[in-house]
């Protein structure tokens, strides 16, 4: 059932949906701790110091992408020209038949412009394609020259590590996020202290491809979209915990095997996306290798697991709709949609245009603020 509106928040029903691998255990992030060698000559090395190669230095199109012993040859000289492709040999680096699945290799392709070659070297020295949300990673963690490349979720894992060229382009702030803080600080003037900017910041690395997939529009426009919608279920970034006590105790579902360990009154809603109910917390800790089923006060006590959930539920999650706000706004299908996947089923299709509006306002308010036409499909 769904809980009322409270104050001016409208309560989210979040649903339980796939969630991203956990982060890799710490022995194996220990045994594997090495710090990747610096980038010479275009090379990109990770794992062992050793080279991201093309077998064989073969130049057909599918010849595998490996990890091998740095040797300077032009098999192993990678190019990233600011078109977000990461190039070697005049081909580019290419996710097998446009797999977004764990596990997925890449290889060497003609460039084509699709978003399977679209890459993002970031500041926390991940190689990530926006288009599946993971990151380029050595298959089985093993540094044996020959291992295949792959994609994977991004776990923070040493053999997702890399010295890469630097990626072209602008359109960041130095926080590398397209919002500066002080567009962030015009969005929300009357915000909550909790709510800081480098919480944000910090929680990006979770979720790499948010606000950065896609042309510097689009990437605005997917903060924008994402930032709406939070002030719409926020206050304005007012409020950290749902506000009517009353309903603390309904959010416990005793049919999920683990229970609800934290208390029967624990799983109300907090954050940016007022996570609630206990498979929720389950689901997102699970996804962000946090314990929040045992501790879910962690999300109302630190700033940047709390912007985690909301990222985990905008990345991952598809609601009531039909597809990730995430991949809602990079994929043209506009902001109509993030509405349907966040609360589609109590305010789309003519259900409370009020609230749409409240979130259709906000997002237009915001992209004016960052200088980018809000696009197309605002309602839904």
């Amino acid at each position: 059932m769904r809980l009322p509106y409270f104050g001016r928040i409208p309560m989210t029903r979040l649903h339980p949906g796939r969630v991203l691998a956990a982060s890799v255990a710490a022995c194996l992030a220990a045994l594997f701790a090495v710090t990747p060698a610096q980038a010479a000559d275009g090379q990109i090395t990770g794992l062992a110091g050793k080279c991201v190669d093309v077998a064989g230095a073969n130049s057909a199109n599918g010849t595998a992408v490996q990890l091998y012993d740095c040797n300077g040859t032009n098999a192993q000289r990678w190019s990233n020209p600011g078109d977000g492709t990461l190039r070697a040999l005049g081909k580019c680096l290419d996710v097998v038949d446009r797999g977004t699945a764990d596990g997925t290799a890449v290889q060497l392709w003609d460039c084509s412009g699709g978003a399977n070659q679209q890459w993002v070297v970031t500041a926390a020295h991940d190689i990530v394609n926006p288009a599946a949300n993971k990151c380029l990673d050595v298959r089985d963690n093993t540094s044996a020259n020959g291992t295949r490349l792959q994609i994977w979720s991004c776990t923070g894992g040493a053999n997702q590590k890399w010295n890469a060229p630097a990626s072209g382009g602008g359109g960041t702030t130095p926080s590398g996020f397209v919002v500066s803080e002080a567009q962030f600080n015009q969005m929300f003037p009357n915000r909550n202290p909790f709510y800081t900017y480098s919480g944000l910041t910090a929680a990006l690395g979770a979720y790499p491809g948010f606000a950065n997939t896609g042309s510097d529009t689009v990437k605005k426009q997917e903060a924008a979209a994402f930032l709406a919608n939070v002030s719409h279920e926020t206050g304005g970034l007012v409020y950290v915990v749902e506000q009517n006590t009353a309903n603390y105790p309904h959010y416990c579902d005793p049919n999920q095997p683990y229970g609800c360990p934290a208390g029967q009154s624990a799983y109300y809603g907090r954050g940016p996306i007022q996570l609630s109910w206990n498979f929720n917390y389950k689901a997102a800790g699970d996804a962000l290798g946090i314990d929040l089923l045992d501790n879910p006060w962690l999300v109302q006590n630190d700033s940047a697991v709390a912007w985690k959930t909301g990222l985990w539920y905008w990345n991952t999650q598809t609601g009531p709709g039909t597809m990730t706000p995430h991949n809602a706004m990079v994929n043209g299908a506009g902001f109509g949609q993030t509405i349907r996947s966040i609360n589609g089923s109590l305010e789309c299709d003519g259900k409370n245009p009020a609230q749409v509006q409240s979130r259709v306002d906000a997002y237009q308010r915001f992209t004016q603020i960052l200088g980018v036409s809000p696009g197309g499909n605002l309602y839904c």
